[in-house]
């Protein structure tokens, strides 16, 4: 694997308050060492179905307060299937995306781990953004005390 040039950013399954200060984060963090970002739009799915828009700084201006995720969420049943997750290797590959970033919970994390073990060449990381507070591993999630409290 070389130097990772342009990660995607996914948020799936369910909203959690938080998940749109985590893709400002991820963002301007990855523009600021030299990366390029994409935005892929309604999780899984869109990696399926090439809903990706490019991220500049400017782009996750203005993004703290709102509610829900600017990049939509949505759970995506083909990619539980290995044809499914074939597409969006695929779509990834010829996105020159290097590396993903997952923010979501539990199913949104074993698809990653899934990808992963198929598909070794585009690491993927998660950040755990859920209300249910039960990713294994973490003391508190993103969402989880707002959704307490």
């Amino acid at each position: 694997m070389g130097k990772i040039k342009r990660i995607g950013v996914l948020t799936s399954g369910g909203d959690a308050p938080g998940m749109n200060a985590a893709i400002r984060g991820v963002t301007r963090t990855a523009l600021y060492y030299g990366m390029k970002v994409t935005g892929i739009r309604y999780g899984y799915h869109g990696m399926i179905h090439n809903d990706f828009v490019e991220f500049k700084a400017n782009s996750v201006s203005n993004i703290l307060a709102r509610g829900g995720t600017i990049l939509k969420t949505a759970r995506c049943k083909e990619f539980m299937e290995a044809e499914g997750r074939k597409l969006a290797y695929e779509n990834l590959k010829a996105a020159e995306i290097d590396a993903v970033v997952v923010i979501g919970g539990d199913g949104s994390l074993t698809g990653a781990r899934v990808f992963c073990d198929e598909y070794y060449d585009i690491p993927f990381v998660g950040i755990p953004g859920t209300i249910d507070n039960d990713i294994y591993g973490t003391d508190y999630t993103i969402g989880y005390d707002t959704a307490l409290n």
